[in-house]
């Protein structure tokens, strides 16, 4: 993974970015939507989508993060379980919020995908090893939902890279 700069939290640790590798997603990409302007349909996954189980364990761990509340997605369909933080963690750039205070979010069951923010060597780097694609009109990155349990792990780094953006946790 590109380095990210960082400065060291309070409690001593490193921000989550700096600590795993992006290695190369397996496989080919799954399919998705690719909305326009002229049809602004929702960006989602198509195939290859995240078990139940997985999406529910992402989810129970992002909501357990420090400071974030869950509820309605500002940006996303019906049903998309969106990541708020309460505002006074709510201190990263402006880059690092899709809408108020809402950093990420996961679509309904039947896609399983999320879109978040990221730092912009991590995004670049999310696109180059395959675990998925900016938005076609907002830019905002889809990643693409765990298979398994190993992409479980990664996908969840990538949610706290999210949140350490959102909470100038991580400077680029």
């Amino acid at each position: 993974m590109t380095a990210i700069k960082a400065r060291t939290r309070k409690d001593g640790d490193m921000p989550t970015a700096l600590k795993f590798q992006l290695a190369a997603r397996a496989g080919p990409k799954p399919e998705t939507t690719h909305p326009t302007r002229e049809n602004p349909s929702p960006h989602k996954q198509l195939t290859q989508n995240a078990p139940q189980a997985l999406q529910d364990e992402l989810f129970k761990r992002a909501e357990a993060l420090a400071s974030v509340r869950t509820g309605e997605s500002l940006v996303s369909v019906p049903g998309a379980r969106a990541f708020h933080l309460h505002r006074e963690k709510a201190i990263g750039p402006g880059e690092a919020f899709q809408a108020a205070t809402e950093f990420a979010h996961i679509h309904p069951s039947a896609d399983g995908s999320l879109h978040m923010t990221l730092p912009p060597a991590l995004y670049r780097d999310v696109i180059a090893k395959g675990w998925g694609e900016p938005h076609p009109i907002s830019g905002t990155m889809l990643v693409f939902g765990p298979r398994d349990e190993q992409e479980l792990e990664t996908v969840w780094n990538l949610v706290r890279a999210s949140y350490d953006y959102a909470t100038n946790e991580t400077i680029n």
